[in-house]
């Protein structure tokens, strides 16, 4: 999955606004000091969140990457085009194994709030799930 600088900012910034503002006015200053975000992308960033009116703890984390112009996607093609983006235009092998993934990544930041977030509802089995499957099992290659 292919996501930049711009939704992950574009996501802890709205985490800490959503943490720290507790109804009263924050500035992006203060924001940019804690996330260490340069002022001048983050006030680029909250003009598009803005736009997008996302600037509220209701808002869905996959909302926030997406009003910053940034798709979540794990294959190298455009979604839905019939062509593929080998040199061919075909599509390779795994093509809809990494859509699909695009698109489960999709439904799970569909699902998490900024409020799941700043209560850290998101904290699931996850890490005791990797280590299980993980951690004690070697692959081996014939």
């Amino acid at each position: 999955m292919r996501l930049s600088t711009k939704g992950r900012y574009a996501v802890m910034a709205m985490v800490d606004l959503a943490q720290h503002s507790a109804g009263d006015p924050i500035s992006l200053a203060e924001i940019a000091e804690r996330q260490e975000i340069s002022l001048s992308y983050l006030e680029q960033l909250f003009a598009m969140l803005r736009k997008g009116g996302l600037v509220k703890s209701e808002t869905r984390i996959a909302d926030i990457i997406l009003a910053v112009d940034e798709p979540i996607r794990a294959t190298r093609c455009t979604p839905g085009a019939p062509i593929g983006c080998r040199g061919n235009r075909t599509r390779c092998a795994t093509h809809d194994l990494w859509e699909e993934l695009g698109n489960q990544i999709h439904l799970y930041l569909s699902s998490v709030s900024l409020a799941d977030v700043c209560e850290q509802r998101v904290l699931g089995s996850s890490g005791r799930v990797h280590r299980e499957t993980f951690g004690s099992a070697t692959a081996t290659a014939t």
